[in-house]
């Protein structure tokens, strides 16, 4: 076995590696960019070397200078987690030609599953089964609209050496076509480095069903069950759980052994998932195979009750897989979510910034019970600790929420729990809504596919409703005693009572809140002192209110007959609300403090993000329509389109094809008409 390794990534995967080899009895060595200094993974590895600036292209994605670091602290394997270098080929053949063991498949396996369309044709060698479409090499746009056209619609553009749902457009129809096509080779170009691309029939509510592969040296291979990945958003997963819903042990066995025969098929070593589209009447597609440790497998280890990552340590190191086929057997039921930093209500936009406070679920990392015993029924695997940022560089996810029940309907109650007690402030997050997800009518039920979240998309995005009398309570309680902490060093002075008492009138003071992020709703909330403490008044109720207890943030208030918890975390003018499994952002309105402020100068579009310009489609001096896109941008690897919010006249274009841009900036003057 290793007495040392070096992991090649960053984030939760590199924690997560980290843990495990730590209690193997092995050291680990961190590499890490100027950005990520003082970050998580950098903190729990043994040791930990700079290899470059923040951008992936020149630190994490630079295989040679991750090799020289490995060398140079006597690492004898190196872990490469997954993204980054994780599926290329030339890194792993140049870590093995450097004397080192690469923790993963042969380069050969690589190349032979790296790309779409020649992984399709050796499945379609080995009679899997394969969706109707195109995946040959010739990429003249107008030979792949005819193939499109043929194929019939909607058709799924993919980028061929793709992954993670980046380069991906689906078409609905052929005047459509051209456009589709320029935008997936650049995302494909900017993500891979590989603009080819390969045209599928799209399939109407099709599940994502991927099988969990592991073969080792000595000609072993065996199916660890399957995981439904079904739930997504722009190609990407949302929540993901094993056993899949619905699924037959007929179907597990079929699926399973056509998994394990397309890894025999390419020699492949190590852990990997190979995907497979579904139909609802229980047919399925192969799609893809991802050479690689997932980012969803500690579902699969919660109901096996294995340690992959374990597992490819003692692979790599020559040891046969610790189990038979036959051994494998499914125990429970198992969820993750994972927490991003992001807004959904936005179209999903990352969201750059510090993560103030971040308050986790109680979880049990990384122990997996044996069956006999329960496995930890809730585990966070996260790469970011309060204090950490979210920087644009880098993919958005917080953690990894993942817990596990003696069936569905457990696993899906302690997930719901689980979303209710974590709390994140100092950006937007998708926590709220995950828990309308979990929740909703169509995930609980198990009526998958992967258009589950557009089709339901009115009760997954509800109209803003108002933050109830009890919130406004918890942060108007929480901002008066803030207050009183500020008054005079000697409670026994009677200056230093804030309690609100007047020698012959009321006091009654009047608190001014918003919601932060929708504005959809502002509030005047009235207290008023009496003899018997305080009144609150708002949205049109009126009602006694008593500070029962105030430890910290944590706060028991008495609202008329009911008692109520929660906890306020102020971060400058926001108050984030945190009361009956709900969060509510409150900005304050201090009249004092923004005296003087102005709004900003309006008609002009402004970017949503940090990022880079990569298409500008309006012209100075032209008309556009509602709904026309102008500019197209950049940001982690997706792009993102700002489109005419109405009918009007573009003034100037402020950016060209390029350009890096600022959250907020300006990309145009427009005019609406």
């Amino acid at each position: 076995m290793f007495t040392k390794i070096l992991i090649a990534n960053r984030g939760e995967i590199a924690c997560r590696v980290a843990a495990t080899a730590r209690r193997m009895g092995i050291r680990t060595v961190a590499v890490y960019s100027e950005a990520d200094a003082g970050s998580k993974h950098v903190a729990v590895c043994d040791e930990a070397v700079l290899i470059g600036p923040a951008a992936a292209k020149e630190s994490y994605l630079v295989g040679q200078k991750i090799i020289e670091v490995a060398k140079a602290t006597g690492a004898q394997a190196i872990h490469p987690g997954y993204g980054f270098l994780s599926e290329n080929a030339g890194f792993a053949d140049a870590v093995q030609a450097a004397g080192l063991v690469f923790i993963g498949p042969p380069g050969s396996s690589m190349r032979a599953m790296g790309s779409k369309s020649a992984a399709k044709q050796l499945m379609e060698g080995a009679n899997v089964p394969l969706v109707p479409g195109y995946h040959g090499d010739n990429q003249e746009p107008a030979f792949l609209r005819e193939q499109a056209d043929r194929i019939g619609y909607p058709v799924l553009l993919k980028a061929s050496a793709g992954g993670g749902g980046k380069g991906m457009r689906v078409v609905e129809r052929s005047e459509d076509f051209e456009a589709a096509l320029a935008s997936c080779k650049r995302e494909a170009i900017s993500s891979f480095g590989d603009d080819k691309v390969l045209v599928e029939k799209y399939l109407i509510r099709p599940r994502h069903i991927e099988i969990q592969v592991f073969a080792d040296t000595h000609g072993n291979c065996v199916y660890l069950h399957e995981r439904d990945c079904s739930v997504q958003r722009r190609h990407q997963k949302v929540l993901e759980e094993a056993p899949a819903p619905g699924m037959t042990p007929e179907r597990r066995s079929a699926m399973g052994e056509a998994a394990v025969n397309a890894a025999r098929a390419v020699g492949y070593v190590g852990a990997g998932t190979v995907e497979f589209i579904a139909n609802q009447d229980g047919s399925f597609y192969f799609m893809e195979m991802n050479t690689r440790l997932q980012v969803e497998h500690p579902v699969t280890e919660m109901i096996t009750g294995t340690d992959l990552v374990e597992w490819q340590l003692r692979v790599a190191a020559g040891q046969p897989l610790p189990k038979k086929q036959h051994e494998l057997a499914i125990h429970g039921h198992a969820i993750e979510a994972r927490i991003y930093a992001e807004n959904p209500e936005k179209g999903f936009l990352p969201s750059i910034g510090t993560l103030r406070h971040m308050d986790t679920p109680a979880a049990v990392e990384f122990e997996l019970g044996a069956f006999g015993l329960d496995p930890a029924a809730v585990r966070v695997d996260s790469g970011v600790r309060e204090g950490d940022a979210i920087s644009p560089y880098y993919d958005p996810m917080i953690a990894k929420l993942i817990v596990w029940g003696a069936d569905r309907n457990q696993a899906l109650a302690r997930l719901s729990q689980a979303l209710s007690e974590f709390q994140i402030v100092g950006l937007a997050t998708n926590i709220a809504f995950l828990k309308r997800l979990v929740e909703g009518e169509a995930f609980s039920s198990a009526d998958l596919d992967t258009g589950l979240i557009d089709r339901h998309g009115e009760t997954l995005f509800p109209a803003p409703s108002p933050a109830p009398l009890g919130a406004l309570a918890l942060a108007a309680l929480s901002l008066s005693s803030s207050e009183d902490q500020r008054g005079s060093a000697n409670p026994a002075e009677p200056w230093a009572q804030a309690h609100g008492w007047r020698m012959n009138s009321a006091y009654r003071r009047v608190l001014s809140f918003a919601d932060e992020f929708t504005g959809a709703n502002h509030y005047q909330v009235g207290l008023t002192y009496d003899a018997k403490g305080w009144v609150i008044d708002a949205n049109g109720e009126r009602q006694q209110l008593d500070l029962v207890r105030s430890e910290g943030a944590e706060l028991t208030i008495r609202l008329g007959e009911t008692s109520l918890h929660g906890s306020v975390r102020r971060d400058g003018d926001l108050f984030h609300v945190f009361t009956g499994g709900r969060h509510y952002t409150l900005a304050y309105n201090d009249p004092m403090a923004h005296a003087g402020e102005q709004e900003a100068a309006g008609g002009r579009l402004t970017a949503p993000m940090p990022g880079k310009v990569v298409a500008v489609l309006a012209v100075a001096g032209k008309d556009v329509k509602k709904g026309e896109p102008l500019v197209i941008m950049e940001a982690m690897k997706m792009e993102h389109t700002i489109a005419a919010p109405s009918d009007g006249l573009v003034e100037e274009v402020l950016y060209q094809v390029g350009d890096q841009v600022a959250d907020g900036a300006p990309l145009l003057a427009f005019k609406a008409a």
